[in-house]
């Protein structure tokens, strides 16, 4: 069985809800990376999203586009990630990753080539931002051959008829993006997460988790009264970009203070 569903199989069955975290690879430099990974799982992160470094992350708003360009400043590639996976691989074996990342950079690994060295790195799934259902048979088929899930995107516009095709390609989890606009935003709005997640039980039986505006403890336990797990990017990132200058260590506490109140805030909502 899949690491993401191991994790959030066992989530469920003690009642828990999932944090899932993002930062990007390489940013603000190669070497952050990998403490800032174990930071974030010391202190509660249940599944990483890594970020694959890309020129036009067009779904990711200003904090996480500054991330993207550090990265590559820093001439961080897809097979950089991987690398960095595999080394997080040495010391946890328990905790799913999932590349998170646009199409262009795995099109041109190309798809067999990718599928086969993401999970010999040991990455658990895959979510590419721009690549629509109808163009993702191929990846999909070869995701699945190697046991690596397939992760979508849902949006607040998605139809009900749209949301049932994503779900039937799915596996691991839908990320159900909890407003309209990038990655970042600030105007969260809980109810209309609410409705949107009632309609996608009638529809699946796969988890969902939530991510875009949700920053601090506060949005946290708001949205994981309803979700089953919440996704973190922008607030992280941010810490990242601020002590650039700092280096790794002091990176990876920062990220770990960070992450304390919005696990207590998760933990409190399911608590309540």
């Amino acid at each position: 069985m899949n690491r993401i569903t191991q994790r959030l199989d066992a989530l469920r069955a003690s009642g828990r809800k999932a944090l899932v975290s993002y930062v990007v690879s390489g940013d603000p430099q190669p070497a952050a990376t990998l403490p800032a990974m174990q930071a974030l799982v010391a202190k509660g992160v249940d599944i990483i999203e890594l970020g694959i470094p890309f020129s036009d992350p067009m779904a990711d708003g200003p904090v996480i586009q500054l991330g993207h360009e550090r990265a590559l400043a820093n001439k961080t590639t897809l097979r950089g990630t991987l690398e960095t996976v595999k080394a997080f691989r040495e010391t946890d074996s328990d905790t799913p990753i999932v590349l998170m990342g646009y199409a262009n950079p795995i099109e041109r690994m190309g798809y067999k080539a990718f599928a086969e060295a993401a999970v010999e790195a040991g990455v658990d799934g895959v979510l590419t931002v721009d690549l629509p259902p109808e163009e993702a048979t191929e990846f999909n088929a070869e995701l699945k051959a190697v046991g690596i899930e397939n992760i979508f995107l849902i949006a607040p516009t998605t139809t009900e008829e749209r949301m049932q095709l994503i779900a039937s390609l799915a596996s691991g989890f839908l990320y159900y993006v909890s407003l309209k606009g990038v990655t970042g935003a600030g105007h969260l709005d809980v109810s209309s997460v609410e409705e949107k997640m009632a309609k996608l039980r009638q529809i699946t039986s796969l988890p969902v988790c939530v991510g875009f505006g949700i920053k601090d403890a506060a949005t946290a336990k708001a949205v994981a009264q309803t979700a089953d797990g919440v996704v973190v990017g922008s607030a992280f990132v941010s810490i990242m970009g601020e002590l650039a200058e700092q280096g790794e260590q002091a990176i990876a506490k920062a990220l770990g203070e960070a992450v304390a109140p919005i696990r207590a805030g998760i933990d409190e909502a399911v608590s309540a």
